[in-house]
Formats: structure tokens, C-alpha cells, sequence
């Protein structure tokens, strides 16, 4: 019986290279890895050898006959694919790995942050080379976005960060934590005890709507909301209040817009098996939240969730999942349902790989009457082509005006001039991140990322690469790609890096990891290493067993801190 890749898929494709056979795609080596929802198994290849199942960091693998409920669309899923997309499954060249000139010597890297990208860029480095790696981030804890990002009843994609727990404790590494470059330590400081330096530091700023009230209390970015129920020792307890509000609005319907609503209309008790944070399982608890309204201003077929992720929306228990009905909107999920790529209600779930508003098929088609208060029972509720207008409220939003909009000539969508009001207690805006400017680099406003080439960082006006100077992730390529996509990316940059070694064009540091350690501390003196790591997760481990929980999170700096003194 052949395997398949389900929900879970994080795209890093540790199953591609151990496959015997070739019959997971697409590969890293294809033009369409990195942009589809996830990889796929071709069941008329697969030789049931297991492999894949046991290299998968995030447990997404399994037997198509072991498939149960709603995960046994995903057998159909793989099959599909490779109905559109036919192979040979014919073995390329074959690749060695990289090294690096004897005479050499080791070299000392710095890698800013602890994410995915930073986490796969030093996996390279410590494989590839025998470098001394320096890993630095702002907050006390590692992870990024798989500690702050990922939503809590997601576990499975979470163990990814199982894999990086060897490089955080490789002997060549050292690590530096509660540490901001640019306040603490600047770039130039960086660069004089390192051989390079590597920025992986993602996509911090959300994109803002430029619409009038989006300031208002009650209207907040995604990255705040995310940050709130993960956690984020950033983000205030008391930045989500839901004990007066009854709907919801997300603007935007991507995978993070998808996430939110999920979470906002879970069952509490459901969540308390996960990670998510204390204060935002009381808030939940204690939610009068029955609505969730995820608003686009395109149609369905341009929706940015993935497959999976949406299939897992129809699937949650106790909650509803309508679409309002508009005759553009209906048009287009008949056109995919009548191109074969959905299966109709019931168990019927959409089983195709190309259609977006296939995905739609069998699900209610209502009016939506945004000014009256949300009826009983909970829904998400797809509000297709309306764009958001303005907020308003007395002090705090209460409602947001929104006009219709229809598709234009060029293929996007522009406004109708008809508008209609949303009621609603809070408006989130999650419509895309934005990076933003690193003191002492370069930084392209256009894209929000900071300027490069190839992964070494360039000087925007001569188009010169700054010595030594590299990123790498979403402050790389921009805000695209889930959490697998870094791996390659972390491959280039690594490789640009090694290139410039080989070639010496790496500018020798004039102090060493000793002076650099003594700096830190210096300027730093409560920053985090490796023994205050181990603490901090000993500390979230055993309160989660307490409670039948993976962990529960410590939600502030002082509180890290303090568990991390206590080792």
C-alpha cells in the first residue's frame, strides 16, 4: 500500500532525498518546488518502504490504508497531483557535498536569529564546513516563528524544532540570547569577531490597510493576535479582550487569517491539550465570540490558504462554514466543481489540486447581514470581493464599512462604490509582512527586504555585495514559502557564502569568540546561553505535565530570565 503526505507537510523535503525511488515531488531541484501547498506521493511509484515516513520531522507521512475520516482525502490529493503533473521519476546528477580549502582554517560565522532559516542555515554550516557558529536573537527563547507563529493545535508541525535541537547544542556552536543587534551590539561589531554574518531575522512588520479608524483599540495586525495566543513575551497579556465581542472580522484569507479563526471559534477545552498561552486560553473561556467573517477583496479561486489548511477549516466540530452568497462568487465554485475538481458535499470533501473555489464546493451558499448581531451556534463565514473601507466606533471599533468590488480587465478587482457595514468588536488585519530596516544594511523599500543578491547582502546604488555580509528567509525573498521553503533557501546563501570563502574574499575579524563573548556580557549582562535554554524548557516542560500539556509557556522576559536562573 503506498504512503501519502498529508495536512502537516512543512516542504523541507527531508523525504525527497531519502526516497529510493524518486516518487516524491516536486523535488528541490523542480521550478514548482516552494510553490505548491505541500509535496506529494505518487502511489503508482511508491515501493511501501517507509522511508519517507521515518526522515518526516513533522509526522505527515503515512500509509494511504491507515488514512482515517477526513484525513482520507489526502490519499486522493497525492493522486491527483500527479495526474496534472506527470514524471518519469527518473534520478537527476547526482550532488556531493560541499568543502571548503584545508588552508583555510575555521572560520567563525554569526547567524542573526534562531528561526527556521537561521536554524537550517546553521544546520548547513555545521555539516558543510567546520565553522564556529555564533547564534544571537532578541528574545530568550529560540524558535521564531515555530515558538511564536505556528498556532498551538498545530503540535505535529511544531516537532520541526526537534530537528534543530542538535545544532543548538553542537560544541561548535555557541548561542547568545536577549540580545537586540542594532541596541546592544551593531552590525559593525558583529562583522570585526566574525568571518561573516548571516541575517535571519524574517518579516516583522505587518502590512497596514491606509484605511481611515485602523487604529482604533480593537483593530490589530495578525502578527500581534498570533504573537498574543502563542505567547510572544512581547506581546501584553491584555492585548486581546473578546468578554464583549460576538463577531469577528479578519481581513485577508490566508493560512495565518485561516489560523485565527480556527483558534477565536475552537473548543477551549480542545486548545488546553496544546501549547497555547494561559491568558489566552482564559480569554477564549471565556469568549462571547460566535462569528468569525474572513473578508477578501478578490474571489475564491484567488484565496492564498493552502489545500490543507482550508480542508481542516471544514473539518472543525461544532463550528459551521458558510460562504455569502453573491453571483460572482457562486459562478466561480460551479466553474471548478463542474471541471471535476470537487466532490460535493458530505464526506465529499474537494479533492482536486488546482481549483481554489473548488475547495467551496457543498458548503452553504447565504445572504450575509453584517449589521445584525451573528445568529446562535459559531461560523466562519467567506465573505468574497469586499474590500474594507473605513473603521469606526466610539472609542473603540465597533464597526467596519466595506465595499463590494468585482473583477477588473487587468485581473485584479476594483470597487463597485457599494458599501455595506460589518458590526464587530475586532478587526485583524492579516494581510501579509513586511521586513523591516536592520541598522547598518541596506534595505530595499520596495520589497521590504534587505538588498541583495543571491543571498549576499549588495549595496543598492553600485550593486557591490558588502563583505561578509549574508541573509537568508523572509528577510531574504520576502514574506512567501512556509517553514520547509527555508531549507533551500538557507542552501543558497550557504552556498554564496562558502564561494566567497574558497575564493577568500571574506574579510579576516580582528577579535575573536573570547572578546565577543566579553562584549556581550559587557553590554548585556542578563543574556541568555545554552544552560539558561535548557532551564527556561525544563521549567515550561514540567508545568505542561503537570497539566497534561506539551508545555506551558512563560509569557514575559522577566520570567524567562528568572526560570533561566534557576538551573
Amino acid at each position: 500500500m503506498a504512503y501519502a503526505i498529508t495536512q502537516t507537510c512543512c516542504n523541507d523535503a527531508s523525504c525527497v532525498s531519502v526516497c529510493p525511488v524518486n516518487c516524491i515531488h516536486p523535488t528541490p531541484d523542480e521550478p514548482e518546488f516552494g510553490t505548491t501547498d505541500m509535496l506529494y506521493i505518487d502511489p503508482r511509484a511508491c515501493i511501501d518502504c517507509g522511508a519517507c515516513a521515518d526522515a518526516c520531522p513533522v509526522d505527515a507521512v503515512y500509509p494511504v490504508d491507515r488514512l482515517r475520516g477526513p484525513d482520507t482525502v489526502f490519499g486522493d490529493l497525492n493522486r491527483d497531483w500527479f495526474r496534472d503533473h506527470p514524471s518519469d521519476h527518473a534520478w537527476g546528477a547526482p550532488s556531493f557535498p560541499r568543502s571548503l580549502p584545508g588552508d583555510l582554517g575555521a572560520l567563525r560565522i554569526a547567524v542573526v536569529g534562531t528561526g527556521p532559516s537561521a536554524g537550517y542555515t546553521a544546520q548547513e554550516l555545521l555539516r558543510g564546513t567546520s565553522a564556529e557558529i555564533t547564534m544571537i536573537d532578541r528574545l530568550p527563547v529560540t524558535g521564531g516563528l515555530l515558538r511564536h507563529g505556528v498556532a498551538p493545535d498545530h503540535q505535529s508541525t511544531k516537532r520541526i524544532a526537534e530537528s534543530f535541537a542538535g545544532v543548538f547544542h553542537d560544541p561548535r556552536l555557541r548561542m547568545h540570547l536577549n540580545v537586540e543587534i542594532g541596541t546592544d551590539v551593531t552590525h559593525q561589531e558583529l562583522a570585526a569577531h566574525h568571518h561573516a554574518v548571516v541575517y535571519a531575522v524574517g518579516a516583522a512588520a505587518d502590512r497596514r490597510l491606509g484605511i481611515p479608524g485602523e487604529d482604533l483599540p480593537g483593530s490589530l495586525p495578525a502578527t500581534s493576535f498570533v504573537g498574543w495566543y502563542n505567547a510572544e513575551p512581547t506581546v501584553p497579556a491584555d492585548t486581546v479582550d473578546l468578554s464583549e465581542v460576538r463577531r469577528v472580522v479578519v481581513v485577508g484569507n490566508g493560512n495565518v487569517a485561516v489560523d485565527i479563526a480556527r483558534i477565536l471559534l475552537t473548543d477551549p477545552d480542545r486548545l488546553a491539550a496544546t501549547d497555547i498561552a494561559d491568558h489566552a486560553l482564559a480569554a477564549l473561556r471565556g469568549s462571547r465570540v460566535r462569528e468569525v467573517v474572513l473578508l477578501a477583496r478578490r474571489g475564491p479561486e484567488q484565496a492564498a490558504w493552502t489545500t490543507a489548511e482550508f480542508l481542516a477549516l471544514r473539518q472543525l466540530p461544532g463550528v459551521e462554514v458558510v460562504v455569502e452568497d453573491h453571483p460572482q462568487v457562486r459562478a466561480e465554485i460551479e466553474a471548478g466543481a463542474g471541471a471535476g475538481l470537487g466532490l460535493g458535499p458530505g464526506p465529499g470533501v474537494p479533492a482536486g489540486s488546482g481549483s481554489r473555489a473548488a475547495l467551496l464546493a457543498g458548503l452553504p451558499l447565504v445572504p450575509h447581514d453584517g449589521g445584525a448581531e451573528p445568529g446562535p451556534g459559531r461560523r466562519i463565514v467567506l465573505r468574497f470581493l469586499s474590500a474594507p473601507v473605513a473603521l469606526s466606533g466610539d472609542g473603540r471599533v465597533e464597526a467596519l464599512t466595506v465595499e463590494r468590488t468585482a473583477p477588473a480587465a487587468d485581473g485584479g478587482v476594483e470597487g463597485t462604490g457599494a458599501e455595506d457595514v460589518l458590526r464587530a468588536g475586532l478587526v485583524v488585519r492579516s494581510i501579509g509582512h513586511r521586513g523591516v530596516p536592520l541598522p547598518g544594511l541596506p534595505f530595499d523599500e520596495a520589497t521590504g527586504t534587505v538588498a541583495h543578491r543571491e543571498g549576499r547582502v549588495v549595496d543598492p546604488a553600485t550593486g557591490r555585495p558588502l563583505p561578509g555580509a549574508y541573509v537568508v528567509g523572509w528577510a531574504k525573498r520576502g514574506p512567501s514559502g512556509g517553514i520547509g521553503a527555508n531549507r533551500a533557501c538557507a542552501r543558497e546563501t550557504v552556498d554564496a557564502l562558502m564561494d566567497d570563502a574558497a575564493a577568500r574574499a571574506l574579510p579576516a575579524p580582528a577579535a575573536g569568540r573570547r572578546e565577543f563573548d566579553r562584549l556581550v556580557r559587557h553590554r548585556r549582562p542578563d543574556a541568555v546561553g545554552l544552560r539558561e535554554l535548557r532551564a527556561v524548557d525544563r521549567a515550561e516542560r514540567e508545568r505542561g505535565e503537570a497539566e497534561g500539556r506539551p508545555r506551558v509557556k512563560l509569557a514575559t522576559v522577566p520570567d524567562l530570565l528568572a526560570a533561566g536562573r534557576r538551573r
